[in-house]
């Protein structure tokens, strides 16, 4: 049993680490949208695989890097906000999805570019592992040796462009980071509930604490906690493993947003305030 579980359980801590790292630049960018055009586009990448007999799991993080790849420049070359081009790319990476699949004979309910999209706690291998392992080390190194540079590319990044730092570049390496962070956590966790990851962990940590600093701390350790968490809730109440870790996460969610410090700094309202104030 240990060797379906412990390969599943690494991969839960890495995927919760990195999502709650990556969570708190998507949450600061503003996009909401990543985690969804990032799954269906690996989604639209293992539909191929499988239409032209290649890995499905290849092909969806081939996909899901390019689509991140392509964000940045796309964004500067039209003029329009990165979320939006997010919003365009959604829908063109569902509909090329169902294309390849319709277009696929004899496709069982059971294929590897199903399961992509609702997770599978004994479908994770060691490979997958390494992939997140990789994937964490490498947002990891970035944060840290680009550290300053990252942090005023999130504060103000035309400000950040004025004082010399390459904003542009550090923006595009994030998007890419992010794109990686997604493919990688598909196979565990699935890509309808992907962003799960991404955006629960890090707005907990923002409802905990202010500083943006704390946030990177506090973040991937509420994504793994979810991540495992939502493994065990998986394994003991039969659940699928996505499902259950959104459910974990949701929680800690609303935990934290019930211990939040942002309720108890309400300014007080003019009947409440005293003479002369």
């Amino acid at each position: 049993m240990w060797t379906l579980i412990l390969p599943a359980a690494v991969a839960a801590a890495l995927a919760g680490y990195t999502g709650g790292l990556l969570g708190v630049v998507a949450l600061r960018l503003r996009l909401s949208a990543l985690g969804y055009a990032m799954a269906h586009a690996a989604f639209a990448g293992a539909a191929l695989g499988l239409l032209l007999g290649i890995s499905p799991l290849a092909l969806a993080l081939t996909f899901s890097l390019v689509v991140a790849a392509l964000l940045g420049p796309i964004s500067e070359r039209t003029g329009l906000p990165t979320d939006t081009v997010l919003a365009l790319l959604f829908p063109l990476t569902m509909a090329l999805g169902f294309l390849f699949l319709a277009l696929t004979p004899g496709l069982p309910l059971t294929s590897p570019a199903l399961t992509l999209l609702w997770g599978s706690l004994l479908g994770v291998a060691w490979s997958d592992v390494a992939a997140l392992a990789g994937v964490a080390l490498l947002a990891s190194a970035f944060l840290l040796l680009f550290r300053r540079e990252v942090w005023a590319t999130l504060v103000e990044r035309r400000l950040a462009e004025e004082a010399g730092i390459p904003a542009r570049a550090i923006l595009w390496a994030l998007l890419f980071l992010l794109g990686a962070g997604v493919a990688a956590a598909l196979r565990l966790v699935g890509g309808l509930l992907v962003y799960a990851l991404l955006f629960l962990p890090s707005s907990a940590a923002a409802q905990l604490t202010f500083e943006l600093r704390r946030q990177f701390l506090f973040a991937p350790l509420l994504g793994m906690v979810s991540a495992l968490g939502g493994l065990a809730l998986s394994f003991f109440a039969n659940l699928p493993v996505g499902t259950a870790i959104a459910l974990t996460a949701c929680g800690f969610f609303l935990v934290s947003w019930a211990l939040s410090p942002r309720k108890r700094l309400a300014l007080p309202g003019p009947l409440e305030r005293g003479p002369g104030q």
